[in-house]
């Protein structure tokens, strides 16, 4: 079956954009011309800030409270959200959660956590949407925000690393069956980004310095943004099946030098 050209997007659900990078990409999707679903978890007031600034961007703001440790049900904030905007054209699976646990000592529960939110949950909002899409017969895009630890281990994130790892070949898997349709699927995966989950939100990215980085600093929100809004766009129409690092280089340097180096010594022979 021959692949349809996605139409321009209209409407947007960003999971878990009540601050970081999922507030930077609702702002970026409504200043390409697209009315925002909102989802949170316990910051409400986060998310009523960003719904403020797509308001000021001159787009429609919708809002749904969502907890994805609750599944099957929590995914119905998809369907209510595509209800309230009118459809759906784009989904960006931004939601995690993370854990700093040593293997040996990890709990049964915690595990289970992160692989629902980070993984099922993923799985079961892209089911949503895809089946939308489908019915609304002119194409979407999905991304799936993974990490650079979809492609590299991390000492303590066991459970991260095996929910983003498993979410960069899921959306392999929903790119190959999903293309007919029209549907673009890609991941992108930041490294060290300024945000309340690494407790650096409103700081200045070019006044830090990350010996172990290339660009030598962390990356800023609104810079996972812009990739998030060219995979969301006609620009970005014969890309899919694709996970876009964006970590300043970061995965060059290995799994754990990135953020350990102490000193810049590896930039000279």
């Amino acid at each position: 079956m021959k692949a349809q050209e996605p139409a321009a997007p209209r409407a947007a659900v960003v999971t878990g954009s009540d601050s970081g990078i999922g507030r930077a990409t609702a702002v970026r999707l409504a200043r390409q011309g697209m009315d925002i679903g909102i989802t949170w978890h316990r910051d409400r007031e986060g998310a009523e800030g960003t719904a403020a600034e797509v308001r000021a961007a001159g787009r429609r703001a919708e809002l749904e409270q969502m907890d994805l440790t609750l599944l099957p049900d929590a995914a119905d904030a998809v369907d209510r959200l595509a209800e309230r905007l009118g459809r759906i054209d784009v989904l960006v699976n931004n939601a995690g959660v993370g854990t700093a646990t040593p293997f040996l000592d990890l709990e049964l529960g915690a595990v289970r956590e992160v692989l629902d939110v980070d993984l099922v949950g993923p799985l079961l909002c892209g089911q949503r949407a895809a089946r939308r899409m489908i019915r609304q017969g002119d194409g979407g895009w999905i991304v799936n925000v993974t990490s650079v630890h979809e492609h590299q281990p991390r000492v303590g994130a066991a459970p991260y690393c095996a929910a983003k790892g498993g979410l960069g070949l899921l959306t392999q898997v929903m790119a190959l069956e999903l293309a007919e349709h029209g549907i673009n699927v890609n991941a992108v995966a930041p490294g060290e980004i300024a945000t309340p989950m690494t407790g650096q939100e409103d700081i200045d990215v070019h006044a830090e310095h990350r010996p172990g980085v290339p660009i030598a600093r962390p990356g800023d929100a609104r810079e996972v943004a812009a990739v998030i809004g060219f995979l969301c766009s006609p620009d970005a129409s014969y890309v899919t099946g694709a996970s876009w690092t964006v970590d300043g280089g970061m995965l060059r340097m290995g799994p754990q030098a990135g953020s350990h180096l102490e000193n810049d010594s590896w930039r000279r022979v």
